[in-house]
């Protein structure tokens, strides 16, 4: 066993480190001696002058010393959804997250945008991907998951109290050996072994595999599963965890209309916009208005017939029969969000190309100029041809710097007035309402047009100055977009505040987006500050505190921001500093060390890298961050089931060892110890009638309150001290019950008669004995299959009409119980069988004792339970997800942890 663990932990590692090294580019372009060449990807060396390309994966990590409009999707690092737009700025602060490391590209990135040349600076585990890999690989896979620490204990518990009850038997015996002793001896060691427990943990563990791949979430490690109810924190990535990785438009504004709000997700041009008008402290002016597909008013049309044309992206969609074909889209994340919002409107591109706008010229979109302009020829009318108009977007600063005018309704306005303040004044209103949506966490760009009238002779594709082109234009409006919460995600995270779960955000984002989509799934209050907020932190912040003074933090941040790879970790070993039960999402390889370091790692199935599946314990075939809740209830389910089984099972054997123990009291005409049970019925109670219905309580459904319960003890394991209580306390009283009517049988009925030889045999003198043994296996069995619908909880009664109608949906556990008791009469009254095998015989008048044990031990248990709803703590969490957030908002209120801990 432990030779296949080692071999399946290693191949694992195998797979990981061979993805990782699957995702590099196989060849990369150098100068080498003033002349280009090709080489293989692993012989690039540092001081290498590498050549990058549009569409070309970074072989190393690289400093730029020359670019054009170079643009990479670093996602996979960072985590942040956006490319990134690069520069060749020194950077004063070397210890930048890499988000910010704007002059430096790495290795397995891949190029959006343009053109780079770029000196080697680290290749192969040197680089940040190679950094990742490391961490992989330093990480202990070896440990023990929680589970089986605890059955390791209690299998050395229960093979020290066998070795001690066989001593003991011994020991009354005078350490005199005989074949009747050692029987016996091996009876009571029989009697203490679960013999069922090994098989009822597996079916339970494949069942429980079986319904999370139900929910969509497969099990790579059977052990993360039992792991899952423990888990007191879930720190996630943002970008395609928590948010749909598809960036979006969601707020426009426009000087003479205010502002708008537009609805739907993703790339499907489906939603509605609203005119909100303008806002006036925390409320609009004019009631909301739904504005039809293809009307507005002409300043709004315009804007987004700028949105629409000064435009690359695409948007398509696949024939299908059944769903009418599925949307998707080529370009770049923001100019797609800006195509759907057109679409949404009426004024997808394809149709304004139909109605007669020609593209004349372009300039693309430039990082040291931050925006892109479009020449389009409108439509041809009766007199003559269309005019010409061009559109631009980009950075808000680099836009309105080419504005001399604003669109107001059907005006233009100029921003050159007599008094010389008009800009001033336009461009301190339009800051303001940049920061109503920056404070959303909105990425804001800006929209303007002008008439063109081309000068004669001159070529309208070639002959035009840019600089020229993008002068006096109007300003039309603010857009803002961002990346989505999924629908899911809030309310599975406020109910992960229910059942006692912190949630942290980590992503490569900048604080005020990363604040905002945390605003909006409740990870943190909606109306606390970015600013000096001891729950948001950047990733300089938090990796720049030692490990001490991150431990003296009241509160870990629960938002992390810029983050890196390291900084993930570090928030793992954080909370496992605490003691606490860690778990991480994500889709990435930037959070595959985090990953494969939490206690349970999550990764995503459908957007998630090779690299991520391979270190994760669980993937997310929907990529739906409610799954986790899902997986996490099931994880409570099934360690509850098992601790229900185990209490059962062990239970039934404290029962039989107190039959066998008091029994050691009997001696017969030999002088022997007469079995009150024979081996034979201890194992077929252990096996045959124990197991079926411990594997029924494996498979209960969760109960009501599942949920509602704050996370177990890592520590604790399955024996907490309630259990412990309810296994002797069950286990003694069923014991004592069946020990009672063996000795009501012989000595009331049968006179006190132990006979001769009866542990080997039946004769004459044995009547009384065998009578008893088949009343007290009776008795037994019946308390085992009884305590079964005991065990289904804690401290509710199992025997009101309203648990006992649940039954039903649990087939194997009220199978097993009419099974197991059908079993007894074959057992008790078959010839031979009885006597030969089994050791007793049949019994009659002695089914009342039978039954009124029965009925005496569930009267106790009902009084039982009674006395513990009464007297100990209740086991639901005393907590929501208002009360979290309240918890916060006086944390903020009353701590700034950050000062106190540089303290």
């Amino acid at each position: 066993m432990n030779a296949g663990i080692g071999f399946w932990q290693e191949y694992n590692a195998e797979q990981t480190m061979e993805a990782l090294r699957n995702m590099s580019s196989p060849t990369a372009k150098v100068i080498r001696d003033e002349t280009r060449v090709t080489i293989p990807n692993n012989q690039a060396v540092p001081g290498d002058i590498m050549i990058f390309e549009d569409g070309d994966v970074i072989g190393a990590d690289c400093r730029l010393f020359e670019i054009f409009n170079l643009e990479t999707d670093e996602a996979l690092l960072t985590g942040e959804s956006l490319p990134v737009q690069k520069n060749l700025e020194l950077i004063e602060q070397p210890e930048q997250p890499l988000g910010d490391r704007l002059n430096m590209v790495f290795a397995s990135t891949t190029v959006v945008k343009g053109r780079a040349k770029g000196i080697v600076t680290t290749t192969g585990m040197k680089t940040q991907i190679g950094k990742i890999a490391t961490t992989l690989m330093e990480v202990d896979t070896n440990e023990a998951t929680p589970l089986q620490k605890r059955l390791n204990k209690m299998a050395y518990f229960i093979f020290l109290a066998a070795v001690i009850l066989v001593i003991i038997v011994f020991a009354v015996h005078s350490f005199k050996y005989s074949n009747e002793v050692a029987i016996y001896a091996i009876s009571v060691a029989i009697a203490i072994i679960p013999e069922g427990l090994v098989a009822v943990v597996t079916l339970t563990m494949a069942f429980g595999v079986r319904r999370m791949a139900e929910v969509k979430a497969i099990v790579r490690r059977l052990s993360s599963l039992e792991s899952l109810g423990a888990v007191t924190n879930i720190c996630s990535d943002k970008t395609g965890t928590l948010t749909q990785s598809k960036m979006v438009a969601v707020r426009m504004w426009l000087p003479s209309d205010g502002f708008y709000r537009i609805t739907g997700t993703g790339f499907i041009p489906e939603g509605d916009v609203f005119r909100q008008g303008e806002i006036e402290g925390d409320e609009f002016l004019v009631q909301e208005e739904q504005i039809p597909t293809g009307s507005g008013s002409d300043h709004y049309l315009r804007a987004l017939e700028a949105a629409s044309l000064c435009n690359m992206a695409e948007l398509r969609r696949t024939a299908h029969p059944e769903s009418n074909g599925e949307w998707s889209a080529i370009g770049d994340p923001t100019e797609i969000a800006l195509q759907v919002l057109a679409y949404k409107a009426g004024l997808a591109k394809p149709d304004l190309l139909d109605q007669g706008f020609k593209l004349v010229a372009e300039f693309p979109f430039d990082s040291s100029v931050k925006r892109m302009s479009v020449l389009y020829q409108g439509p041809d009318s009766v007199e003559g041809p269309g005019d010409y108009f061009i559109f631009l977007k980009g950075a808000t600063e680099r836009v309105i710097g080419c504005c001399t005018y604003w669109r107001d309704g059907d005006i233009e306005r100029s921003l050159v007035g007599e008094k010389g303040t008009e800009r001033a004044t336009f461009e301190e209103m339009m800051t303001e309402k940049m920061d109503i949506l920056a404070e959303k966490g909105l990425r804001v760009l800006t929209l303007a047009y002008r008439r063109f009238d081309p000068p004669p002779d001159v070529d309208l594709v070639h002959g035009l100055d840019r600089a020229s082109i993008e002068s006096d234009m109007v300003f039309l409006g603010l857009v803002g977009i961002y990346d989505p919460p999924r629908a899911e995600s809030r309310p599975a995270v406020l109910k992960c505040y229910d059942a006692g779960i912190r949630v942290h955000m980590l992503t490569g984002d900048h604080p005020s987006t990363a604040a905002a989509i945390a605003k909006e799934v409740a990870i943190i209050p909606e109306d606390c500050e970015v600013k000096d907020n001891p729950l948001i932190m950047t990733a300089g912040q938090f990796d720049s505190m030692s490990d001490e003074e991150v431990d003296r933090l009241v509160e870990l941040p629960r938002v992390v921001a810029r983050c890196s790879p390291n900084t993930k970790v570090k928030m793992i070993a954080a909370l496992h500093r605490r003691d606490l039960f860690a778990t991480m999402t994500g889709d990435g390889v930037n959070d595959s060390p985090s990953l494969k370091a939490a206690n349970v790692g999550i990764a995503m199935g459908q957007s998630g890298s090779d690299v991520a599946k391979q270190a994760a314990d669980i993937v997310l075939t929907d990529d739906n961050f409610a799954t986790i809740v899902q997986a996490v209830a099931e994880g409570r389910r099934m360690f509850a089931n098992i601790q229900k089984f185990v209490q059962h099972l062990m239970s039934a054997n404290v029962a039989e060892i107190v039959v066998l123990i008091v029994g050691l009291a009997f001696k017969d005409d030999d002088h022997n110890a007469v079995f009150p049970m024979s081996a034979v019925e201890i194992l077929f109670l252990n096996m045959i009638t124990s197991s079926p219905p411990a594997m029924g309580l494996g498979l209960e459904p969760a109960s009501e309150n599942n949920m509602r319960e704050p996370p177990r003890s890592a520590k604790q394991g399955l024996f907490s001290p309630e259990v412990v209580m309810d296994t002797f306390v069950y286990g003694i009283v069923m014991g004592g019950l069946s020990f009672a009517n063996f000795l009501i049988t012989l000595f009331v009925f049968n006179k006190g008669r132990m006979g001769h030889d009866c542990n080997r045999a039946y004769s004459d003198s044995c009547y009384g004995v065998f009578r008893a043994r088949a009343t007290a296996y009776a008795s037994l069995t019946f308390l085992i299959l009884a305590h079964a619908i005991n065990c289904r909880a804690l401290r509710e009664s199992g025997w009101t009409p309203k648990n006992l109608s649940t039954l039903k949906y649990n087939r194997m556990l009220w199978v097993s119980i009419v099974v197991g008791a059908i079993l007894v009469f074959p057992v008790i009254y078959i010839p031979g069988l009885n006597t030969d095998v089994f050791k007793h015989s049949n019994i009659s008048y002695e089914w009342g004792l039978v039954f009124a044990a029965l009925v005496i031990f569930i009267a106790f248990a009902e009084v039982y339970k009674f006395i513990k709803r009464r007297t100990m703590k209740p086991l639901t969490f005393q907590s929501n997800s208002e009360t979290e957030l309240e918890r916060m908002r006086t944390f903020m209120s009353q701590t700034d942890s950050l000062s106190v801990a540089k303290q």
